[in-house]
């Protein structure tokens, strides 16, 4: 028979736990966020369960009498089943909830499988039947709840009081809560106070998140990303997400493409952001899905200003960036103990140059990552050697995570350009000595001749360079 569940306020309220082990402070640990005065009485009791300052602790065997003054609920968590059933008998006779460790039919209440965040609390019970199933779906909970949920609910309480104090009926303002909890859901984040006015005036509040899809595979998107595109409306997304992404928004969302790829016909930037305002305008949860990060070389940081100064209700969701995911999937770290304490990330179309690299960066120390540079490779090993680079310093060129044309070339600087000439963008060029690491877990790359196999790596590097194979 299932239990009913009951939310009890336990702040301040005597707790008992019988039993000093990993069971009870488990138990303990459990109450605590709650506010329960807890008693523990045991002859051995664990020193993490005697450290907690808030516990009183009694060092000795159970006694009809620790049930005095009657305690809010109690624990037998010993490792004696028949005394573990002695204090559930002296608790019922005396109508004092009591929990019994492993034996459901001893009990009059369950610990459910939990899931708190702040003020907000759910629990999942199986009767018993099966504690796993209870907490594989609080598990699933818990990935579907808003990472500032504590912020949405604090703010959703000032604006219930706000809400009580007018003359309303009691449907009107649950009705006015729930727009205000879907809009606030939608953006993240809680209303600023225009918004919560429009809200409120019947206005439709569309808003838009910004989400890094990652570089890669589908599964590399944020579970905060996951969540948003799963409870979108409209999703517009750039070329080179993974496809399988586009299945995790619901059916009824519309799918747009505006994607941004070199070489290829693509959207204004002022027409995406157009197309981003007008479908928040007219009400829907928008999902803005960008390949890596938006905020790295992404124009992302446009559109949100875009979208502020439209007044739209907006937020970001950071992605694996290229720079780092791109050469880790290829098994270069950009920072390595040793090898590269530092790493620096630029586009090959910086302004002030005719191949858009400053000279200055040939003089940086550690990893040096260019994006967007392919078509430019020749003249950026120039500019870099040319400004003091040695031509020997490791390089590496590669075209990862969902590029149609997957490749991975190591050379030395001075050799690069000419063994990557075959790599299809979008690639990203690494330059250092972490670029001489392979660390993927799949086979070590092989010698060859890396324009004939784009999968090959180079060789040889100088005598005396880390090489990985």
């Amino acid at each position: 028979m299932p239990y009913f569940p009951m939310f009890v306020d336990l702040k301040g309220k005597n707790a008992l736990i019988v039993g000093g082990g990993a069971v009870a402070l488990r138990k303990m640990q459990k109450l605590l966020p709650f506010g329960a005065s807890i008693t523990v009485v045991a002859p051995e009791i664990l020193p993490q369960i005697a450290e907690i300052a808030s516990v009183s602790v009694r060092r000795r065997a159970f006694c009809a009498a620790d049930l005095r003054p009657r305690p809010a609920l109690v624990i037998a968590a010993t490792d004696r089943r028949s005394l573990n059933r002695k204090i559930a008998m002296l608790c019922r006779n005396r109508h004092i909830p009591v929990n019994v460790v492993d034996d459901p039919a001893a009990c009059t209440f369950l610990f459910p499988a939990l899931c708190q965040r702040g003020s907000f609390t759910a629990g999942f019970c199986t009767g018993g039947a099966s504690p796993v199933a209870a907490a594989y779906y609080k598990e699933r909970l818990q990935a579907l709840l808003p990472e500032r949920l504590e912020d949405l609910l604090s703010w959703l309480e000032g604006e219930r009081q706000a809400l009580k104090a007018e003359d309303l009926s009691q449907s009107e303002r649950a009705r006015l809560l729930r727009a205000l909890l879907e809009a606030a859901l939608a953006k993240d984040a809680p209303l600023t106070p225009e918004e919560t006015r429009r809200c409120l005036g019947g206005e439709t509040v569309g808003s838009v998140a910004l989400v890094g899809a990652g570089c890669g595979k589908a599964d590399l998107i944020t579970v905060r990303g996951l969540r948003l595109l799963r409870q979108c409306q409209a999703v517009v997304y750039d070329e080179l997400i993974d496809p399988a992404l586009l299945d995790a928004a619901p059916e009824s969302a519309l799918r747009i493409a505006m994607g941004k790829r070199s070489g290829a016909h693509s959207a204004p930037q002022a027409e995406i952001n157009r197309k981003l305002i007008e479908l928040a305008r007219s009400g829907l949860r928008v999902v803005r899905l960008k390949g890596g990060d938006p905020y790295l070389f992404g124009r992302g940081g446009e559109e949100m200003q875009a979208l502020r100064e439209a007044g739209i209700p907006c937020t970001e969701v950071p992605g694996i960036p290229s720079a780092i995911g791109i050469p880790a999937e290829a098994g270069i770290p950009v920072t390595h103990r040793g090898v590269s304490r530092a790493v620096h990330i630029v586009t090959a179309h910086s302004s002030g140059t005719d191949d858009g690299l400053p000279a200055e960066l040939a003089a940086l120390p550690g990893t040096l990552v260019i994006l967007m540079g392919l078509q430019k490779l020749p003249q950026i090993v120039r500019r870099l050697t040319g400004a003091g680079k040695s031509g020997d310093t490791p390089a590496a060129v590669i075209s990862g995570g969902n590029s149609p044309s997957p490749a991975v070339v190591r050379a030395p600087l001075s050799r690069i350009a000419q063994a990557a000439a075959a790599v299809c963008a979008p690639a990203v060029i690494v330059v250092g000595e972490a670029a001489a690491l392979a660390l993927s877990a799949g086979e070590a790359p092989q010698q060859g001749d890396a324009s004939a196999d784009l999968h090959s790596e180079t060789a040889p590097y100088p005598v005396g360079m880390q090489r990985s194979w």
